[in-house]
């Protein structure tokens, strides 16, 4: 239990230190933000910078970091530091540099920032890339509540029923300006997810003894020997880093009034989910006991998982607070996945999101996509899993290209020392994870183990030195 509060103390000491040194970095001015300068009464719209937060919060975090914070725990304790490390080093920095760099550029999308940062091709490989990630994620999300709801309802209210029912809802969020349907409702959910995780984590520690949190271990405790890396690094997305958060960012970057609130909405919303995320994390190796019991629990599915830790820790107030956040979370993280793949879209043919029509010609296409994976997920018995499996890929992978948009933005911008730095070094490091698990997963090219290793960490190694031999040469022109 000690390593579980100092965990959550090194996490404050973060987000006020290297929070503060990232916003530095950045260095937020005066200057108009979209939500002031556009506020085109759809996406464009000012917010407080509470409401703000929270919808960040939601939109970021639903379940993933608890289904991911359960997966990856099948690890072991080890799975701590990289919540707490990659969040602040990595999770945060991305989040925040994706929606203030997006901020600057009337709120473009990660895959326009591309094309500004690292061209023309990027920008379009980023474009179908990103509406790809967004889909899947958007299934995810409809997967699980749908198969929840189908076991707490009559016999007729199947995953299918929900699933489309779901859907309906998610045509209205995507469609409606974001302060009419999200606005209202997104605050209060997102309080419900930091209750949820405040009541477990007290339901835990005053138990008397009965659910014990293991000490931070750098042993590999997984049952079937998964090696930690690459593996643990991706199943933990949302709690550590997360390239879905920079499809989300710019959402939220269109609503700030102030670029000086930024540290506080992303930065600090990246540091609550990863609170969050520990939470999950010591409660399934604490509840089950061990990584093989934990690990046996989830082939039922995390939405289970959830749902007997809560009302084992908390009774039935525990099976509320599991049903309404097993539910309402993740539905809250899908509907905004379709409405940035939305924007993005409407960024790349151009069409004019005040009018509800071309809102609609984008929507509609989207959602029936989304339908016939939702159905893929819902009729394969291990639908969920293989559709997660791509997802945790696709999104770290997006997260280690943001994080290279970022280095080129402080670049161009005269960062030439530490400041960009702070973006390059976890760049390389998700460029590392993320070759070297398309190498050697299931999913990917299925490659010797050894071999995978070294071409994945040769490429990273690569792109730092092409960044430090960029950097040098620049330090040199300033200097002359």
């Amino acid at each position: 239990m000690i390593s579980l509060f100092s965990a959550f103390a090194v996490l404050i000491i973060g987000y006020l230190v290297y929070g503060k040194v990232t916003e530095k970095v950045f260095s937020p001015d005066d200057r108009d933000t979209p939500a002031i300068a556009i506020n085109d009464g759809v996406d464009c719209v000012p917010m407080k910078t509470w409401k703000a937060f929270l919808i960040q919060l939601l939109n970021i975090a639903g379940t993933g970091p608890i289904f991911g914070a359960l997966m990856g725990a099948v690890f072991g304790p080890v799975v701590f530091l990289w919540i707490v490390f990659g969040s602040i080093l990595g999770g945060a920095v991305h989040d925040y540099m994706s929606g203030m760099i997006s901020s600057r550029h009337k709120g473009s999308s990660i895959a326009e920032l591309s094309g500004e940062y690292l061209g023309k091709a990027a920008k379009w490989v980023m474009r179908v890339f990103s509406v790809i990630l967004l889909v899947l994620c958007g299934t995810v999300f409809v997967t699980s509540p749908a198969a929840l709801l189908d076991k707490l309802t009559p016999d007729w209210m199947n995953g299918t029923f929900w699933a489309i029912i779901i859907l309906v809802y998610y045509l209205l969020a995507t469609l409606l300006p974001i302060d009419k349907l999200i606005g209202k409702l997104y605050p209060i959910f997102g309080i419900l997810l930091i209750v949820m995780a405040a009541a477990v984590i007290g339901g835990i520690i005053f138990s008397g003894g009965k659910f014990i949190i293991p000490e931070i271990s750098l042993e590999n405790l997984h049952p079937d020997g998964t090696p930690v890396w690459p593996y643990m690094f991706i199943t933990v997305a949302c709690g550590a880093v997360s390239g879905f958060h920079a499809t989300q960012s710019p959402m939220i970057a269109k609503c700030i009034t102030s670029e000086k609130k930024g540290r506080r909405v992303f930065y600090g919303a990246m540091i609550s989910e990863s609170v969050i995320a520990l939470v999950w994390a010591a409660a399934g190796v604490s509840f089950y006991g061990t990584t093989q019991l934990l690990n046996e629990a989830l082939a039922n599915g995390a939405s289970n998982v959830v749902y007997e830790i809560s009302t084992g820790v908390l009774g039935a107030f525990g099976g509320v607070l599991a049903v309404a956040g097993v539910i309402i979370c993740p539905i809250t993280s899908g509907d905004t996945a379709f409405r940035s793949a939305r924007l993005v879209l409407a960024e790349t043919f151009k069409l004019n999101q005040k009018h509800i029509k071309n809102r609609l010609f984008i929507t509609i296409p989207l959602l029936v996509i989304g339908g016939l994976l939702t159905w893929f997920a819902i009729v394969n018995k291990n639908g969920f899993q293989i559709v997660w499996r791509y997802f945790s890929w696709s999104n770290q992978t997006l997260a280690m290209i943001a994080l290279w948009v970022a280095t080129a933005y402080l670049l161009k911008n005269g960062k030439y020392r530490f400041g960009s730095f702070i973006t390059a070094f976890p760049a390389s490091f998700m460029t590392a994870v993320s070759i070297t698990y398309f190498l050697m997963a299931e999913e990917g090219l299925q490659l010797n183990q050894t071999v995978s290793y070294i071409v994945g960490i040769s490429a990273a190694v690569t792109l730092f030195v092409i960044y430090s031999v960029f950097l040098i040469r620049r330090l040199k022109v300033k200097n002359n």
